[in-house]
């Protein structure tokens, strides 16, 4: 009974767990929204401006501003500032902020497992049509990526194609079945500074193994990319 007392009072007094910067920006902007009467359709204030009212970094109101999009309160353009898609409760927002964070692990390993496999086998079974799927992908980010854009659709057409390269009907339904909690983490990803340009180098690599028909190469490619991109600042502490 006194053990049962003593683990108790342990998880009690378990340490305080400190709100994140971005979460705390998060909230903020959700304040925002609603003070000034913000309505779906109108648009925040510019990176540079909210830095300045915050008193924080632009990097750390970029991180703010992916949470909200990830979550679908926001629509953020390149060159057209963050778009107002929906206003949710903000207890709502935070809750999902939380449990993403748990999830995301969740998620990089599934990756681990699936796409690695599926590189291999890519090489193995690809057709001409596979090759020319692949590249058109690498393409299509290429151009987004020069044109300073994150290369999300791009990113998402090339995992696409190497998942279709593989030819195996089960990994490619598991791979649907976690499609949304990837691109969950590719927009967390790809919004940090330098990523985009980092993921497509990684996936020309993969490419050219694929290519080659070399199974072992592709695989390693893979599993270097995932781990890679798998830094995210939503996993890292402040």
């Amino acid at each position: 009974m006194a053990t049962a007392r003593k683990s108790g009072r342990e998880t009690a007094l378990r340490p305080f767990v400190r709100p994140r910067l971005y979460e705390q920006l998060v909230e903020r902007l959700l304040d925002h929204i609603q003070a000034e009467g913000l309505r779906v359709g109108d648009r925040l204030p510019p990176e540079r401006e909210l830095a300045s009212q915050l008193a924080v970094s632009r990097a750390s109101v970029s991180q703010a501003l992916v949470a909200l999009e990830v979550q679908g309160v926001i629509d953020v353009r390149h060159g057209d500032g963050a778009v107002i898609l929906e206003i949710p409760p903000e207890r709502q927002v935070l809750a999902a902020l939380h449990a993403r964070r748990n999830r995301v692990r969740d998620v990089i390993e599934a990756r681990e497992a699936l796409e690695v496999k599926l590189a291999g086998l890519a090489a193995v079974r690809r057709t001409a049509a596979d090759l020319a799927a692949i590249d058109g992908a690498l393409e299509e980010m290429a151009r987004d990526v020069v044109q300073g854009g994150r290369g999300v659709v791009g990113d998402e057409h090339f995992h696409a194609a190497v998942t279709a390269a593989a030819h195996s009907e089960l990994l490619a339904r598991l791979m649907t079945e976690i499609a949304e909690l990837i691109k969950e983490s590719r927009v967390e990803s790809l919004s940090q500074p330098g990523r985009p340009k980092q993921s497509l180098d990684g996936h020309r690599v993969v490419a050219e193994a694929i290519r080659a028909g070399d199974a072992g190469r592709a695989s390693t490619g893979m599993a270097e990319h995932i781990a890679a991109v798998s830094d995210v600042a939503l996993l890292r502490e402040d």
